[in-house]
């Protein structure tokens, strides 16, 4: 029973509960209607000699039945019985079938409100609220789904605020290390190896750590940003080739993209979406290999695949690589540099877009990042 779905058990309850009460009431009905006929049997009794005529008076106290008439009112009791059983069937089957479709349209706002669920993502919080012109059953329920919805959304503003307020403070701090590394190694040009070493350790991490408190800031900025221009993608992605030429250039890696398309969007996210794609793509691939986006257009979706050469992803973090900081391998990712948000960004901006993007296929031989926009968006 509890794999069955609600609409299946109501149907299967009610079905139950119409035979229950077909089967009593036939039995009450059959037992009835024997007693009646066995009265009316005892009561007659018939003459079988057809040129006697009709008798001028009659007591069936005084008669014997008659053998031919008994044996027609048993048959009538075991039809009678017979049909009962026949109907009982029908109409439990007629019952149980009814009883499904009701059911189904009775159950019509819980499968309208599934769907809906499956529809709610953290950028569409306030959207997805149920109306409540609902019926009376169903009211408290949609009273407390909005009211969770309402609490979601504040959870995410204050988070937002919070990650916003928290960047947008360490952004003077780094600036004034960043100044000070840089100010002492140019007052001191003569310093020792292990000096230089350090001077070099700590600049690295202050531009790692000036990158983050950038890309957090990026990252909770984005609501505010308005989706209402023109992108034509092409020129867009030769753009980001240029301004990543000597990065591919350091490993010797070809840059080449196929198609076009447009799309009403935000032309500066769009715009860091395919840069970190594309970054990603060339700092994990193999030396002298190649990095192709291919851009096609669909029953108005945009889809944009970037392709490398790279050691591919394992399945199990397929879904996990778009949350914030993850790293399938650390070592390796420290080495080739960045933060961890990348594709975390990519992810937030996307979402924004009311698009997807996910891995879509990934082995030995590289990996295929597939992202799906609309070409029209509801900004």
């Amino acid at each position: 029973m509890k794999k069955l779905s609600l609409q299946w058990r109501i149907t299967l309850m009610t079905t139950v509960l119409i035979c229950i009460t077909c089967v009593l009431m036939n039995c009450l009905i059959g037992y009835s209607g024997k007693r009646y006929m066995d009265s009316i049997g005892n009561g007659i009794s018939a003459y079988s000699e057809i040129d006697k005529g009709k008798p001028s008076s009659f007591n069936p106290e005084n008669e014997n039945p008659d053998s031919e008439l008994t044996i027609i009112i048993s048959g009538a009791q075991d039809s009678f019985n017979t049909t009962n059983w026949y109907i009982t069937i029908a109409v439990s089957v007629l019952g149980g079938i009814l009883a499904y479709f009701v059911s189904g349209r009775a159950l019509k706002p819980l499968k309208s409100f599934a769907s809906q669920v499956e529809n709610v993502q953290p950028n569409n919080l306030a959207d997805m609220k149920i109306s409540d012109d609902v019926l009376p059953e169903f009211k408290q329920f949609c009273q407390s789904f909005n009211n969770m919805l309402d609490r979601l959304d504040n959870g995410f503003a204050a988070q937002r605020q919070f990650t916003g307020n928290a960047a947008h403070e360490l952004r003077t701090p780094l600036a004034l290390i960043q100044a000070q590394i840089e100010l002492f190694s140019v007052e001191h040009p003569n310093m020792s190896n292990d000096t230089a070493e350090f001077l070099a350790l700590l600049q690295e991490q202050n531009e790692r750590m000036s990158q983050m408190t950038k890309t957090l800031l990026e990252m909770s900025e984005l609501r505010t940003v308005e989706c209402k221009d023109t992108i034509e993608i092409a020129p867009m992605i030769e753009e980001i080739f240029t301004d990543l030429a000597p990065l591919a250039e350091k490993k010797n890696i070809r840059l080449e993209y196929n198609g076009n398309g447009m799309m009403i969007g935000s032309d500066t996210l769009i715009y860091r979406l395919l840069f970190n794609l594309t970054e990603n793509a060339i700092r994990y691939n193999r030396e002298n290999a190649s990095v192709i986006i291919t851009v096609d257009e669909k029953n108005n979706q945009l889809y944009i695949r970037v392709k490398d050469n790279g050691y591919g992803i394992p399945e199990q973090y397929r879904e996990s690589i778009f949350q914030p900081f993850f790293r399938v391998d650390k070592s390796r990712s420290r080495a080739y540099g960045g933060v961890g948000l990348g594709l975390s960004l990519v992810w937030e901006i996307v979402l924004l877009h009311n698009g997807t993007v996910k891995a879509e296929k990934s082995d030995k031989n590289g990996t295929v990042m597939l992202v799906t926009l609309p070409q029209k968006t509801n900004k």
